[in-house]
């Protein structure tokens, strides 16, 4: 990452560029602008960002095939600016490779929390994992043991597939259909009520109330988001 973070915004709307720009570079981050996908792409060959951030409704190429065309050839972590009700749009983009969303209007306290979350996502890039050390979890991958914060939890081998899934995605949203087909395969890609099941489960083992869940929270209508702990 560069000594000043580099984010590329992709928004064709000029008052919300101007106000990312603004509060964005007094936060200390390097920014970039473009109002749809094609000139983004173009950008990111010069620029090489360390988040890229988009609208989905844009002129020329939107934001979901924006995603795809970054996935192609990156695995830059990818924030979605999305308008309330456009629960397809982002299911699509966060299924086409986008890492989160935020819902317009958006508080900027929240946009930038969002955004330390994107940038400490660790690269991709690592050797095979045996042990994930990650908050209050210690997961075995080899023993097939869970410890949350000190107590050991006994999964069935799928509840241990899910939580590992999620584990390995920490802090980002992931959606219904990525959670089945990782865990069992595509032809099980529709059964949402399946993964709640599983989901409902898992919360019972791990959660201190499991119906107030502080580490498997539910994203309405998308998918989850695995909280770890601090």
């Amino acid at each position: 990452m560069h000594t000043r973070p580099h984010i590329l915004v992709v928004d064709d709307e000029p008052q919300i560029t101007r106000v990312l720009r603004t509060s964005l570079n007094a936060q200390g981050y390097e920014i970039r602008v473009a109002n749809d996908g094609e000139t983004a792409l173009e950008i990111v060959k010069d620029f090489a960002p360390d988040l890229v951030i988009t609208d989905l409704a844009m002129p020329n190429m939107n934001g979901i095939e924006l995603c795809r065309q970054l996935r192609k050839t990156s695995q830059v972590p990818i924030l979605v600016l999305s308008v309330r009700g456009e629960a397809r749009s982002k299911i699509e983009a966060l299924d086409s490779g986008a890492d989160d969303y935020v819902t317009k209007p958006f508080s900027t306290g929240e946009l930038l929390a969002r955004i330390r979350a994107a940038l400490r996502r660790s690269p991709p890039t690592t050797p095979p994992q045996t042990r994930i050390e990650l908050g209050d979890f210690h997961i075995d991958l080899d023993a097939h043991s869970v410890t949350v914060a000190d107590r050991e939890a006994r999964l069935t081998p799928k509840e241990f597939d899910v939580l590992v899934y999620m584990a390995q995605h920490p802090r980002k949203v992931l959606t219904h259909r990525a959670i089945l087909n990782a865990v069992w395969g595509s032809n099980s890609v529709e059964q949402n009520e399946y993964l709640r099941v599983f989901v409902g489960q898992l919360r019972k083992k791990l959660e201190a109330d499991a119906s107030s869940p502080k580490y498997i929270l539910t994203e309405p209508w998308v998918g989850y988001r695995f909280e770890p702990g601090d």
